[in-house]
């Protein structure tokens, strides 16, 4: 029998890690804030001490806010000059505050989700490999 090995390690969960990215907390231990400003990454986290160095995650947060948000404020611009026409200065007071709504508010939430699947699943760059002749 092996006695040098202690007990498992409980693995966090890909539901685990989701929350507590959507929470704004450190992907390691799940307390510790992720964020020094708005969207600016504390340089490591204050209960755990993970360094944050490791973050990546480039433009993938805007893109998934851009698509659903341009979905959504399409679709009621449409639906409304459909049903109403109203005049274009109309169109402007009435999507603008949405269009910053549906951005600015999700995005800092979608930016910490997609930092704590990335230590989840242990992203890394692409490596090329030497493969055998």
């Amino acid at each position: 029998m092996n006695d040098t090995a202690g007990p498992p390690k409980s693995e966090t969960t890909v539901l685990q890690s989701a929350m507590r990215g959507l929470a704004c907390k450190c992907p390691r231990c799940g307390q510790g804030k992720l964020y020094a400003g708005f969207l600016t990454l504390a340089p490591s986290c204050d209960r755990c001490g993970l360094d944050y160095a490791f973050i990546d995650t480039g433009d993938g947060p805007a893109i998934f806010i851009i698509m659903l948000a341009g979905g959504i404020v399409v679709a009621c611009a449409l639906i409304v000059e459909v049903k109403y026409q109203p005049p274009y200065w109309l169109h402007a007071v009435l999507w603008l505050p949405l269009i910053l709504a549906t951005t600015l508010l999700p995005l800092r939430a979608m930016k910490s989700l997609l930092i704590a699947l990335q230590f989840h699943h242990k992203a890394a760059p692409g490596r090329l490999v030497d493969r055998a002749k």
